[in-house]
């Protein structure tokens, strides 16, 4: 058991900010690509992620050309090649092991779903409770 302070832990906001700023700069790095709004919630051992404005230009074009099926073969496939680096990237944040990656794509609205199963929830302290109650 982990015996960290719970002071020195980061809130579950600060966790879900840092992984969608390396989520942002995965896609940068490696597809050339700069997605819209991420979206990431941490819910017990769930971490989900949606990714706005997810198609990169070659799929595009490849949708524009009328090879939306070569374009879902290329999104599948630029999924499982980013799979390790999206595991890695995970389990340094939340210091979890990844059980599972789970992702789909709609290429008709630019969207990427990614759900990710931990083996464990991350540590992380309290949001400050509201002193108004």
């Amino acid at each position: 058991m982990d015996t960290t302070p719970s002071t020195l832990l980061p809130t579950l906001g600060q966790l879900q900010r840092r992984l969608t700023q390396r989520f942002q700069r995965l896609y940068r790095d490696k597809l050339n690509h700069t997605p819209g709004k991420i979206t990431c919630q941490i819910l017990e051992e769930k971490l989900l992620f949606v990714i706005e404005d997810s198609v990169t230009k070659p799929e595009q074009l490849l949708v524009d050309e009328g090879q939306a099926e070569l374009a879902e073969q290329v999104r599948s496939d630029l999924a499982m090649a980013l799979r390790p680096q999206i595991i890695e990237m995970t389990e340094a944040v939340l210091d979890r092991e990844v059980v599972d990656v789970l992702t789909d794509a709609t290429l008709a609205t630019g969207r990427t779903s990614v759900v990710i199963i931990l083996s464990e929830p991350p540590e992380a302290r309290p949001a400050a409770k509201d002193s108004s109650s």
